[in-house]
């Protein structure tokens, strides 16, 4: 914002019950509008001037959707199943059998799941081009599959695939790849020093079926990967390496033998970790697999955690530990320009809004409600926002909650909308009243019945005897309603504008 925004600009005023005053207030961080007494104020974060061999049986993961579980302790992680060499091969044999598996469902489903993978933990603003090492066996196709994934992902993938596998699977994976542009790499082209031009390496070299000593071109380029790590570990580079199911050149079962291999940064364990996994020391660990059925798990005594939701790769051990004060985030956003910026506020929030519904951001009507009652000391608490208009923004609850009896106190309050995605915020402080009854009403019978028998049943900011009590509670009401009259409000329950 100019300077001259100060004594000169384009009126930002709007009336909030009945409060006037209006002043603006640059900072050297935000953009920032701000209505006093009542106040409603935009922020966009601060601006940057940069913009940022077939090997035998087949292994796999899955991943339609990601998210990381930590193990909560040591002894959980002990109870994990890890598999030898022969009982991956059986399972392999089984899924592919009598469980009609085909060996490109596997693939592409294990391919998807690394991808997933390496981008939860290796962002693209950090970490953006990639190198996806392959084999000849079914490994090398899950590097291949990983690969696609990441371009799509937003990331710059190459690939190394010196020993191709002439069979219409590995072909084809190939074709998708150069009609996406994706160059091909042979060992001979790639940099001496990989970390020059690669931030992630996927090690997709060797599977679980792999045994014996590497030949060539695969000795060198461990060893290379081996070099290239050891200058990542003294802190000169930042390339990382993800290994696909075991460490290529580790013994299935032993891990390391020799000494002086690949250790990489993330290994993605498929369908359970092999024994060699015990030996992992990096970083991040990760699990897929969940199409497993329980027949496997039942024969083979399998102990595996639990898939969060409707996620497909879980996290094994504790995340490692970050130093909070080091986290830093490259904010990268359009500026803000005073004669792009609505005259009136509403309009403003509204036209942000808007933007935020349309990038797909979850849930952007949520916000911070701040209230502070007679002892003077402030809560917050993460509501819905559920109308706004020129006399402001609405939200719903119960009116004995905590909140709505500091309101009562002190009938004044703050929001914050957080639109991460966009990086963008926008506070409105003012005056709070009670919406009428029947616009409470409406709003009320205008809900799934579910939402409104919770809200007769839940007692807010009060203490209950337990999970089951609530329950039973529901269930009278159902059972009360359950010829399809209507609901009626509870008088305790209501708007606040």
């Amino acid at each position: 914002m100019r300077r001259a925004l100060v004594s000169k600009t384009k009126a930002m005023s709007c009336r909030l019950l009945n409060q006037t005053s209006l002043f603006h207030k640059p900072t050297n961080s935000y953009h920032h509008f701000l209505l006093k007494p009542s106040s409603f104020s935009l922020f966009a974060s601060p601006i940057t001037n940069t913009l940022p061999n077939q090997l035998g049986f087949r292994h796999w993961n899955s991943a339609a959707q990601f998210r990381c579980l930590g193990m909560s302790s040591a002894k959980e992680m002990e109870s994990i199943s890890y598999l030898s060499q022969r009982e991956a091969a059986e399972i392999d044999e089984t899924l592919m059998g009598p469980l009609g598996f085909s060996v490109d469902q596997l693939m592409e489903l294990a391919g998807l799941s690394v991808a997933c993978a390496t981008a939860e933990v290796f962002k693209t603003s950090e970490y953006s081009r990639v190198l996806a090492i392959c084999g000849p066996g079914n490994n090398g196709g899950d590097g291949l599959v990983a690969a696609r994934h990441l371009y799509h992902f937003g990331y710059k993938p190459s690939i190394c695939y010196p020993k191709r596998t002439p069979k219409p699977l590995y072909s084809g994976l190939v074709t998708q790849l150069e009609s996406l542009s994706i160059p091909f790499l042979s060992a001979e082209d790639l940099p001496l020093d990989l970390s020059d031009d690669f931030d992630i390496i996927i090690d997709a070299i060797f599977g679980f079926s792999f045994h014996g000593t590497p030949r060539a071109p695969f000795d060198a380029l461990i060893q290379r990967l081996v070099s290239c790590q050891n200058l990542h570990h003294t802190g000169l580079k930042s390339t990382v390496i993800v290994s696909v199911d075991i460490p290529s050149g580790w013994h299935v079962e032993e891990g390391d033998v020799a000494g002086g291999g690949i250790n990489p940064d993330m290994l993605v364990s498929l369908t359970a970790p092999k024994l060699c996994a015990k030996k992992f020391g990096g970083p991040h660990h990760f699990m897929g697999g969940r199409f497993v059925p329980p027949a496997i798990i039942d024969k083979y005594k399998l102990h595996l955690p639990q898939y969060p939701g409707t996620s497909m790769c879980v996290r094994l051990g504790r995340p490692p530990q970050v130093d909070i004060s080091s986290l830093r985030e490259n904010y990268v956003s359009p500026a803000l320009l005073e004669e792009e910026v609505e005259a009136d506020p509403f309009d403003q929030f509204r036209k942000w809004f808007n933007d935020a519904i349309a990038a797909g951001l979850k849930e952007p009507n949520a916000m911070a409600l701040s209230t502070v009652g007679k002892d003077g000391n402030p809560s917050s608490r993460m509501v819905l926002l559920k109308g706004v208009d020129t006399t402001g923004f609405v939200w719903y609850t119960n009116y004995e909650s905590q909140k709505a009896c500091q309101l009562s106190a002190n009938p004044h309050a703050a929001l914050l909308f957080y639109w991460d995605g966009l990086n963008r915020q926008v506070r409105v402080e003012g005056a709070v009243e009670k919406v009428s009854d029947e616009e409470s009403e409406l709003y009320f019978h205008s809900r799934p019945q579910r939402e409104s028998n919770w809200s007769n049943v839940s007692e807010q900011s009060s203490i209950v005897p337990g999970r089951q009590y609530l329950q039973e509670k529901y269930k009278e009401l159902e059972a009360k309603y359950s010829d399809g009259s209507l609901i009626p409000k509870p008088k305790y329950w209501g708007g606040f504008r």
